[in-house]
């Protein structure tokens, strides 16, 4: 039998935060295909329309959420995947900036993306 290993600690905080937002995203993505794709068929769907949802403070929350959740999600699990490729030493250390640098440029111009859609900002 082969041996399993997972740089995820067995019940650790990175390894319950990658389940967490596992669920968080199930739920959101069900609720913006419902939306997106039953309610407002997809030829319905408009520039305007995306505004006015993110006018309405739950719709921009959600959103808001679904970024910072999805980044989360996405980055741990590839930093993890290289660490149980074996990546290790500076060359670990260096990825694991690079990605939380990445992840907070995309999580501002996410925002920022965010708010003018929302018209907060101009």
């Amino acid at each position: 039998m082969a041996e399993h290993y997972s740089s995820f600690e067995y019940k650790g905080t990175r390894w319950f935060l990658q389940r967490i937002t596992a669920v968080f995203l199930i739920g959101v993505l069900a609720f913006h295909f419902m939306l997106l794709h039953f309610v407002n068929h997809a030829a319905e769907v408009t520039f305007l329309g995306t505004q006015a949802r993110m006018q309405q403070v739950g719709y921009f929350g959600t959103m808001v959420a679904f970024l910072v959740t999805a980044t989360f999600h996405g980055v741990n699990g590839v930093y993890n995947a290289l660490i149980n490729q074996g990546l290790t030493g500076t060359r670990k250390t260096t990825v694991k900036w690079v990605l939380v640098v990445a992840s907070g440029v995309l999580i501002a111009q996410g925002i920022r993306t965010a708010l003018y859609m929302a018209g907060i900002i101009a």
